[in-house]
This record gives structure tokens, C-alpha cells and sequence, in this order.
């Protein structure tokens, strides 16, 4: 059952504290990849590899971390999680060549893998289902955030101290928050309903909800291009602008902060809106979202006026993260909750393994093959894509949401 405000509040700003760390460790990697590229020698192919390495780890752990955390206290796992990718991000700051930096990295995988697939339902499960939209738009806040910080803090702190000191600062702050996380209240699953029956049944039930696939095609295609934007984008103005690491990364890192925070709130409270006058609400304006972000990441990589660049890379980004809440929100709703955190797990296999895993290293190669400005006009087309996937569930969404809410 939902908690108290004061309560679900708490466990909404501490996991939101976390997920903040997660996406700062996650993405300072790719602010320091002009450096570490000069410092080890790396073709793009290999440095793609940092990022595809880290989501393929990052995508096979995830189903098994579903599976414990239907069963188990999820804050527990939760904790013991950020313990584990803390330390992985120090052994980075660590390595000694790029062997050691892929292991790190692959490592970190494992222990985000645990708190994405376990910490939606915390944040679903502390609140009514009429608020959801808007309270999943504020943890995702994250992801805008904790990304801008991971391009600030590692383009600052490569270009003065170098990129392993950059891994060695951003790891610390998560092992400050383990205890917090491991005592924290496990708030209700909204369901009475216990968590029961072999894998296989929870993958077939999955598989046979339509608006749960197409959802997680449309975040694939979505995870695709972003997951190649936000790798190879700082290394784009590097390249193609001639900005040195620490200001590509600076304004890169405003841009997302800004336009991530406004879109992702706006996406939350329109998707709220919208959902209460159409079953398929959350999907509409994640497509049209999509849609109009479509020609604005165009003509981002396109032009070769630096102003025009980052003016229409703002407008990409904001309406690309209009999808954020909302998507996250249609998961939720269309899955029972004593399979939530398997749901969860599922997805994330499936938008990596379609997505990010495979796009930093295709799109490293494309650009050895040609350049990278070529090389990353793939990516207009895969949100294009994951668009109009959003118009097709939403002629599905009604019967799925009755059916996820029958006993």
C-alpha cells in the first residue's frame, strides 16, 4: 500500500541521491575519452567498447537481480548494489591499462543493474497510481542530472588531474550513502498478491502483453540513439567544433542538465494529464515527443554553426526526455507488482541489448570507416523509429492495463 507523504518522500529523495551517483558513475567515462583515447592509445572502436562492454554487463544481470528482488528486501539488494559499483568506479581510477579499465567497467554494470531493475517499484509502491507519472519524472530527474554532473565532473577533473583521478572523486560519494540506503523502510508492493511461480511463467506473461512490448521496442530504438549521442556527442564538439575536453564537456553537460530537467518534468505532468483523459496518455506524448526531437537532433549534427548546433541539440534533448516519466509509468501500470522488478529486469535486457550495448561500438566503427559526424546521422532515424512504436501500443494499452489490474 502506498506510504505516508513524509515517508514516501524520504524514500523518493534518498533513491532519487542514489540514482543521481548512478548516472554520474556511469557517465564520466565518456568525458574523459579524448584522454584516455590519447593517454592508451585507443582506436574509436575500442573506446566504443568501454561503453558496449559495460550495458552488455549491465543487461545479462539484470534478470537475475528481478528475480531476487520479487522475492527479497529490496532495499537490501539495493544497498549492497551501490556498494558494488562504488568500488568498481574506484578500480577504474585504478587500472593500470585498458584490460583493467574494461573490467572496472564491465563491473560497474553488474552493481546498476541490481537498483534499475529494483528501484522504480520502491518509487511506484510509496505513492498512488494517479501521482506516478509525476513522481517517476522526478527520480528520473536523474538521468538528466546525474549525466550533466558525469560530463562536468569528469571533463573538470580530467582536464586538471587527469581521467583516473576524475573515476577515483565520483566513486566515493555512493559507499557515504550504502548505510542510509540499507536501513531504509521497504515500503509496500500495492498487492497482496505473493510473488510466486517459475521464471518461465513471469517471461510468458511478459511477452504476451502487448503494450509491455512495444513500450520496450520504443525505449530500444529511444536507448539506441541516445546511448550513442551521449557517448560519442562531447567527442562530436571536440572534433567537429573544436572544443577543447573541458569545454565540450562543460556545455554538453549544461545543455543536458537544463533541457533534461525541464523536459522530464514536463513530460511527467503531461503524461498525468493526458492519462486521465486517454488510456493511452503516456504513450501519446512520448511519441510526439519523439517525433519533434527527430529533425532538432538532425540539424544538430548537420550544421556547422556551433550557436545553431547547440541550440537545436537543447531542443533535442527536451523532447526527448519528455518520454522519461512517462514511459517508465506505462511499465509500472501495465505489470503486476509481484513481478514489477522482474518487468523492469526484462526491459532493460531487452533496451540495452537492442540498444546501448550495440550502439557506442557500431557507431565507433562507422566512424572509423567515414567520420563521426556520418556516423551519428544513424541516430535520427532510431528515434523516428521508437516514436512511432509509442502511437502503435497505444492501441493496446486499455486491455493490458485492465488485465494488469485484475486479480
Amino acid at each position: 500500500m502506498p506510504e505516508s507523504r513524509r515517508t514516501a518522500n524520504s524514500i523518493l529523495v534518498l533513491l532519487l541521491g542514489v540514482n543521481l551517483l548512478n548516472y554520474i558513475d556511469r557517465q564520466v567515462v565518456y568525458a574523459v575519452f579524448p584522454l584516455i583515447k590519447q593517454d592508451l592509445g585507443l582506436s574509436d572502436t575500442a573506446l566504443g567498447l568501454l561503453g558496449s562492454a559495460f550495458m552488455l554487463c549491465y543487461m545479462v544481470s539484470a534478470p537475475i537481480f528481478g528475480l531476487i528482488g520479487d522475492r527479497f528486501r529490496r532495499t537490501r539488494v539495493a544497498a549492497g548494489a551501490l556498494a558494488a559499483w562504488s568500488l568498481a568506479t574506484l578500480g577504474a581510477g585504478f587500472s593500470s591499462g585498458y584490460r583493467s579499465l574494461l573490467v572496472a567497467r564491465t563491473l560497474v554494470g553488474v552493481g546498476e543493474a541490481a537498483f534499475g531493475t529494483i528501484s522504480p517499484g520502491l518509487v511506484a509502491d510509496s505513492f498512488d497510481r494517479e501521482r506516478r507519472g509525476r513522481v517517476l519524472s522526478y527520480f528520473f530527474l536523474a538521468i538528466p542530472v546525474g549525466s550533466a554532473l558525469g560530463y562536468l565532473l569528469g571533463g573538470m577533473l580530467g582536464q586538471h588531474y587527469g581521467w583516473r583521478a576524475a573515476f577515483l572523486i565520483v566513486g566515493v560519494p555512493g559507499l557515504a550513502l550504502t548505510l542510509p540506503l540499507w536501513r531504509l523502510a521497504e515500503p509496500g508492493r500495492n498487492s497482496e498478491e505473493p510473488a510466486r511461480g517459475p521464471a518461465a511463467v513471469a517471461w510468458g506473461g511478459l511477452f504476451v502483453n502487448r503494450s509491455f512490448v512495444i513500450t520496450t521496442l520504443a525505449m530500444a530504438a529511444m536507448t539506441f540513439a541516445l546511448g550513442g549521442l551521449a557517448q560519442w556527442l562531447p567527442t562530436f564538439l571536440f572534433r567537429m567544433h573544436g572544443l577543447d575536453v573541458g569545454r565540450a564537456n562543460t556545455i554538453f553537460g549544461g545543455i543536458t542538465v537544463v533541457a533534461g530537467i525541464a523536459g522530464t518534468l514536463c513530460g511527467g505532468r503531461l503524461g498525468d494529464y493526458f492519462q486521465q483523459r486517454s488510456p493511452a496518455g503516456y504513450l501519446h506524448v512520448s511519441g510526439w515527443g519523439f517525433l519533434i526531437g527527430v529533425p532538432a537532433a538532425a540539424w544538430a549534427l548537420l550544421t556547422p554553426s556551433l550557436p545553431f548546433c547547440l541550440a537545436a541539440m537543447f531542443v533535442a534533448e527536451f523532447f526527448l526526455f519528455l518520454n522519461t516519466g512517462p514511459l517508465n509509468t506505462v511499465i509500472v501500470n501495465v505489470t503486476r507488482p509481484c513481478v514489477r522488478a522482474f518487468a523492469f529486469s526484462v526491459n532493460i535486457f531487452f533496451i540495452h541489448a537492442l540498444g546501448d550495448a550495440v550502439s557506442p561500438a557500431i557507431l565507433g566503427r562507422l566512424s572509423d570507416l567515414s567520420d563521426l559526424r556520418s556516423a551519428l546521422l544513424v541516430t535520427p532515424a532510431a528515434i523516428l523509429l521508437a516514436g512511432l512504436f509509442c502511437f502503435i501500443g497505444g492501441r493496446f494499452i486499455q486491455a493490458d492495463l485492465r488485465r494488469a489490474e485484475t486479480p
